[in-house]
């Protein structure tokens, strides 16, 4: 299949650049700034694209890349520092910007000269996102200017007959108008792409290349009943079928009655599916424990030794099997790229794995593309379309120490809001909704008498691909009747507070 590279700065939008191609289906992967030369050409792109990043590109040591990229005949779209970092490279000059001139922050009027195929077809002028506090003082040779804004007269340049393309606001971002469509133009109208990428497609590839590395030997599957893992299930089973036992580790950290509900979900299937109870284990070795990314590592590490016992007992199992996706990959961090958080599937693994090897076959894909191959494998709507549930659990919506009696009553007051939620049809336009259980105690009036109890939050997001997320506007009215049926039925919870943060700045997860 064709392949855009995307060469990660350190931007803030690295995700979303992706995702905005995957979208055109056309496979794409991000890689740090540091790969070397040889890799990146061995990646045979039909096209690269530089990404934003927070340093100035006339900065020692700031992050750049070998000239010899721009001698393959590729085609390459930067963004941003990208830009910055193309002008720079090809002969041109970039110095910060005064202040009140070129400079320029947010929401954008930029005008288009639309007989350049990047934005062929669109309107002359729109809105963009910028984020950019240097200025090209010089273009290089070869570039013509392609847009301008009141502040900036050199928004976008553009070198046509190399295909080199440069602009200076994030045309990923939904705030920018038509932005998608560029990126469209950038893929279709200059790298020649096909659309080769759909799930169908991937299906077909994947059950060929799992059973090739899997062969006769056994594999174990960690099933926590998520739409990824499920999804990994079905698709392991479609390729190496009773070779598969799937092990659900019940960590004593799931929702109200989940464990249960797991178990029932997998019943019909024709597969080995092994429950193991270890909430007490978990429990012990969490104990005293308060940061966030230690947490993740424990429960990531338990997760391993209690499948090793649970393959031991099984006998001759050679392959351990994840749902580990994209996002888990990127957030982790690679190379010098920034750890967002280290998800227990990926940065939490531990250095010894007694397995032959992992085995991960949707490590590439983002959410939206894993629900759609859940489709094409046949799985049922209910399970394709579950809402996110992090492998820690709620080990990670217990801010500070965990323990069974914050589980107990996290437990119940998210029952409640989910249940509200689902009452009020609201459930159906959220994409993910849950409680907090705060490290956080205030006073409180009960019953006459003084209070100092705990502070529960609420969160409820829109996304449409997890990488941004709006928080959602739930009614007041609704938010009043939880807010009132927690504090009443959950004992220890005398405040709730709704956390109205997007996604970025924060993470939808608070830990």
């Amino acid at each position: 299949m064709q392949k855009i590279l995307i060469l990660d700065f350190g931007g803030q939008y690295d995700q979303l650049i992706a995702r905005r191609v995957r979208e055109h289906h056309v496979y794409c992967e991000v890689v740090p700034w540091t790969t070397p030369l040889a890799e990146l050409r061995a990646f045979d792109p039909i096209g690269i694209i530089f990404t934003g990043g927070p340093g100035s590109v006339y900065l020692d040591g700031s992050p750049t890349v070998d000239p010899q990229i721009f001698t393959w005949g590729v085609p390459i779209l930067g963004i941003c520092y990208g830009c910055q970092l193309m002008a720079r490279l090809l002969g041109g000059e970039v110095v910060p910007a005064q202040e009140g001139s070129a400079r320029e922050y947010g929401r954008t009027l930029t005008c288009y000269d639309t007989s350049c195929r990047l934005f062929r077809g669109l309107p002359k002028e729109g809105a963009s996102w910028m984020s950019h506090g240097d200025y090209m003082a010089k273009i290089p040779e070869g570039f013509a200017l392609t847009a301008r804004s009141a502040a900036c007269p050199n928004v976008a340049i553009a070198d046509e007959d190399r295909g080199f393309y440069g602009v200076q606001f994030h045309p990923e971002v939904g705030h920018t108008e038509r932005g998608t469509d560029m990126i469209q133009n950038f893929l279709y109208e200059v790298c020649g792409a096909k659309g080769d990428w759909t799930m169908e497609d991937y299906e077909r590839t994947a059950v060929a290349q799992l059973r090739e590395k899997i062969g006769t030997g056994k594999v174990l599957l960690a099933l926590s009943g998520g739409v990824d893992s499920s999804v990994c299930a079905a698709l392991l089973a479609e390729a190496v079928g009773p070779q598969l036992t799937c092990v659900f580790v019940d960590h004593g950290l799931m929702r109200l009655n989940e464990g249960d509900e797991v178990e029932a979900a997998f019943a019909p299937w024709d597969i080995n599916f092994v429950r193991v109870d270890a909430g007490d284990r978990f429990l012990t070795k969490l104990a005293g424990v308060d940061q966030p990314e230690e947490k993740r590592k424990i429960v990531g590490e338990e997760f391993i030794r209690v499948f090793e016992e649970e393959a031991k007992r099984i006998g001759a199992v050679d392959f351990l099997a994840q749902g580990t996706i994209y996002p888990d990959v990127i957030e982790s961090g690679a190379g010098e790229a920034a750890v967002i958080k280290s998800h227990h599937n990926v940065g939490g693994l531990p250095d010894y794995v007694d397995f032959k090897e992992i085995v991960e076959p949707l490590r590439m894909l983002f959410k939206d593309e894993v629900r759609q191959l859940g489709r094409e494998l046949g799985l049922p709507e209910h399970l394709v379309s579950r809402q996110p549930f992090p492998g820690p659990g709620l080990a990670i919506r217990i801010v500070g120490e965990v323990t069974k009696e914050k589980a107990d009553a996290l437990r119940l007051a998210d029952s409640i809001f989910r249940e509200e939620l689902a009452r009020a049809g609201e459930d159906r336009r959220l994409s993910q909704y849950f409680a907090v259980f705060t490290n956080t105690r205030s006073v409180g009036v009960m019953g006459d008498g003084r209070t100092y109890d705990h502070v529960l939050a609420l969160r409820a997001v829109t996304t449409s691909d997890f990488m941004t997320a709006d928080w959602a506007r739930i009614p007041y009215d609704l938010l009043d009747k939880v807010s009132g049926r927690i504090v009443n039925e959950v004992e220890g919870i005398d405040r709730i507070v709704y956390d109205i943060t997007s996604k970025p700045p924060a993470t939808i997860e608070w830990e």
